[in-house]
């Protein structure tokens, strides 16, 4: 039933989105349309990545799943800087570190905690992904906004770019480690439930394809959502920051939303935890310090400098999600939890 929800606003959304603007219909409502659009593309870019995780194993899978959930928010971030609207992009990051850990997670573990009393999943992969966190959230994002203070202008966006260098390259050698040099040393805690013979929805060249198309669609609708944002503050009375950690963030992550809490109810935790963890470590690691990058080729340079209240709010979230998931098990509990400190933060943002 979802799914033909979704394949009906695929083809209207993506009529109506072209229409939309070539016409200049209200920004209100073309932002209305162009949310509900990138999100129906997404679940098909989630279903796409889900038939590929069938037939490369969970953390490819989780993989996939993560890079092409956050190509959606990558290119909506583009268009942002292009806009100069560096501080949307920067709350988008805050927002998708904040959603990924505490609502893509946080739902995962109660969906699949009222369906299994326990649930576990790979406790030296939870520990691996620990370390990263504090790395890229506490290390790499607080170091510039301390050393910002004492720094011009220039000086801060050097600092930004070589921080995201090394970010990138850390990244690149942690692939490595969990792909190649360590692939399969620390052995999956998977159930028997975890080794049924699956059969993926579509084949390896249709889930590609649908990628690609995809992908496309919502590079399209993107640029054109980033251009009604102001208008849409001012109807509303949402600040840029709102509608960043919130707004973009939600949408921008939907593939990997609605992946990972199905996995979650199938009781493949590996993945969904892969996926929420997943994301996470790559948004931090690649997406902010490629942003970073991108923004040296526009007029308004992006530093890797957050405001305070998006610092706290990324650092107690990696926190919280260490202390739960450093054990490799989770139960309905732990999910209310992070969904209570998700709904705490997000009132914190409306109204600051």
């Amino acid at each position: 039933m979802a799914n033909k929800i979704f394949l009906i606003l695929v083809l209207a959304g993506v009529p109506l989105s072209v229409a939309g603007s070539l016409m200049h219909w209200p920004s209100v409502v073309m932002f209305g349309v162009y949310c509900l659009t990138i999100i129906a593309l997404a679940s098909f870019m989630g279903r796409a990545t889900e038939s590929l995780a069938v037939v490369m194993g969970p953390r490819i899978g989780g993989l996939l799943n993560a890079t092409f959930g956050n190509a959606v928010e990558l290119i909506i971030s583009i268009f942002a800087l292009k806009a100069g609207l560096v501080g949307v992009v920067l709350a988008s990051l805050t927002g998708s570190v904040l959603g990924n850990l505490l609502l893509v997670a946080g739902l995962s573990f109660f969906v699949g905690g009222l369906k299994f009393k326990r649930q576990t999943f790979n406790v030296f992969d939870a520990r691996h992904n620990a370390g990263l966190l504090i790395f890229a959230v506490v290390v790499a994002f607080v170091i510039p906004e301390v050393f910002a203070q004492s720094m011009n202008e220039t000086k801060t966006i050097s600092l930004s770019v070589g921080i995201s260098i090394i970010l990138i390259l850390l990244y690149l050698a942690a692939l490595f480690f969990k792909l190649v040099t360590h692939r399969g040393v620390y052995q999956h805690g998977e159930n028997g439930s975890h080794h049924e013979e699956e059969t993926p929805e579509w084949s390896k060249g249709k889930s590609m394809l649908i990628l690609l198309l995809a992908t496309v669609a919502v590079a399209y609708v993107s640029e054109n959502l980033v251009h009604t944002f102001e208008v849409v503050a001012e109807s509303f009375g949402w600040t840029e920051l709102f509608i960043g950690v919130i707004i973009v963030a939600i949408v921008g992550n939907a593939a990997e939303h609605a992946s990972a809490i199905i996995f979650a109810y199938k009781n493949k935790m590996d993945i969904a935890v892969e996926i929420a963890v997943g994301s996470t470590l790559q948004i931090a690691m690649f997406v902010a310090p490629v942003l970073v990058l991108i923004s040296l080729m526009f007029p308004t340079a992006m530093p890797l400098v957050f405001s305070m209240p998006e610092l706290i709010a990324m650092v107690s979230s990696v926190f919280l999600m260490i202390v739960i998931s450093n054990d490799g098990e989770t139960n309905w509990f732990e999910g209310v939890t992070l969904l209570a400190a998700y709904l705490i933060m997000g009132i914190g943002f409306f109204l600051l």
